[in-house]
């Protein structure tokens, strides 16, 4: 599975942008998808994930509230909407994907993910 994240940039506080993770390979139905971020000097931390087939959506405490995971399964693409963008937020935006099957709790783990897509630079200003 190849990734490949889109549509990162400079924003001002309050605004909001819209990340696009598109997928290729032949195995993609086997995978779901998460995003993760890393801010300089700070872990990789997870933002979201939704299941394939499944309306069910995942957040970490940060994106809560404010940020919606969407996955558009005919173009292969996994969106995360953001919105209400605060400077905290900076950060470069991955995402990954988790085989199918694995539970829900490990879906924060980014060392249970396979494949990684090259991120994508968000930054908020204040």
């Amino acid at each position: 599975v190849q990734l490949q994240a889109s549509g990162g940039g400079l924003v001002q506080a309050g605004g909001s942008l819209r990340l696009s993770c598109a997928a290729s390979g032949r195995t993609f139905s086997s995978y779901n998808i998460g995003w993760f971020r890393q801010a300089p000097g700070r872990e990789r931390e997870f933002v979201a994930a939704q299941w394939l087939g499944s309306t069910n959506a995942y957040y970490g405490d940060s994106a809560k509230g404010r940020f919606t995971v969407s996955r558009d399964n005919a173009k292969n693409t996994v969106y995360l909407q953001m919105n209400s963008l605060k400077p905290e937020d900076t950060a470069v935006y991955y995402c990954a994907a988790i085989p199918r099957g694995r539970p829900p709790i490990q879906l924060r783990d980014p060392a249970k993910y396979d494949y990684w897509g090259k991120g994508t630079q968000v930054t908020v200003s204040s």
